[in-house]
């Protein structure tokens, strides 16, 4: 199929929105499958979209015709990544497609060398294990154990990620672990701090509080980000304290300026506001950009300009480009 006719075909899809899923249905199903990859992404796309459930059985078919000779027939995982997709989104429990989706790996040339192109793949289905009905939740655990030595760092953070889906002590003790062991990827680790955060809530604050100390400048921050991000108002005393113990860092003083707003907690708006009106001139332009994200608030606008009225010039004329850009929200 000509180029410009695969780009009529997708639109030609696309209309398929306003016809209803009892008229779209037939259609769909033969773009499923479709030998061009891109014509079956778009059809798995608006099967999921349109909620069409009769269609799973072709979107499974459609998955394994895309694995043979896969590098040629469905280059990029174009398709493979929309069916897996519109399977997950389409509540499908049964485990096979995503258990041999989890498991492809898909070299392809690029300059230089090669690349698996699949890893977005095996992300996507590791997301939808924890809700297939036909695995044991030991079975499941193991193959996102598994996953967290990917060599591809977004498959280890969907790892995390479905871990977190998972919850309970068994989860929880694993993400622990890999926090301890780390990760090339600081964001990985991230990822870890928020999934236990999100599993343990208040257990995990003492925890996650002891990587605010680390040696390695992008865990803390990470460290921090996930704190704040929480917001589970216990974080804020160790942000808090934090920022007090970094004195001659201020980069990480930065981070944890833009954590204690992030968490949205009295307690923190009013340390920044505090900074603003008591701290250093130094610390002043931070803590104005941490507080920019509450700028559709009226009241902490309001806060903040009666905080920043006493201040220099510089300060001033910073609140008027991140808080005037928009009318605040009633």
């Amino acid at each position: 199929m000509a180029h410009r006719k695969v780009e009529e075909e997708i639109e030609r899809l696309s209309l398929l929105r306003e016809a209803g899923a009892a008229s779209a249905a037939p259609v769909l199903r033969k773009a499923l499958a479709d030998r061009v990859n891109l014509v079956a992404a778009k059809a798995a796309r608006l099967a999921a979209e349109m909620q069409i459930r009769d269609l799973v059985p072709d979107l499974l078919r459609a998955f394994d015709r895309l694995m043979e000779n896969a590098a040629e027939r469905d280059p990029q995982c174009w398709g493979k990544n929309a069916v897996a997709n519109a399977l997950k989104d389409l509540d499908h429990r049964e485990s096979a497609a995503f258990v041999r989706g989890m498991r492809h790996v898909q070299m392809e040339p690029v300059w230089g060398g090669r690349q698996d192109t699949a890893q977005t793949l095996r992300g996507i289905c590791l997301l939808a294990l924890p809700t297939c009905t036909d695995l044991g939740r030991t079975e499941i655990l193991r193959f996102l154990v598994d996953a967290l030595a990917d060599p591809e760092q977004v498959v280890r953070v969907e790892a995390v990620r479905a871990l977190a889906q998972m919850e309970g002590d068994e989860s929880a003790l694993v993400l622990r672990l890999k926090a301890h062991a780390g990760d090339k990827e600081a964001s990985v680790v991230g990822q870890v701090f928020d999934a236990l955060l999100t599993i343990e809530r208040d257990q995990a604050l003492p925890f996650v509080g002891a990587f605010l100390g680390s040696a390695n400048e992008e865990v803390r921050q990470e460290a921090a980000l996930a704190l704040g991000s929480s917001r589970l108002p216990g974080a804020v005393e160790l942000l808090e304290r934090a920022w007090t113990a970094s004195a001659r860092d201020p980069q990480f003083r930065e981070a944890l300026e833009r954590a204690l707003s992030a968490s949205r907690q009295p307690r923190a708006i009013g340390f920044l506001l505090d900074l603003l009106k008591k701290g250093r001139a130094r610390d002043a332009p931070a803590a104005l950009e941490a507080l920019a994200i509450h700028r559709h608030s009226p009241e902490i606008r309001r806060q903040v300009q009666d905080a920043v009225s006493a201040l220099g010039p510089p300060v001033r004329e910073q609140f008027e480009r991140l808080f005037a850009t928009e009318e605040p929200r009633a």
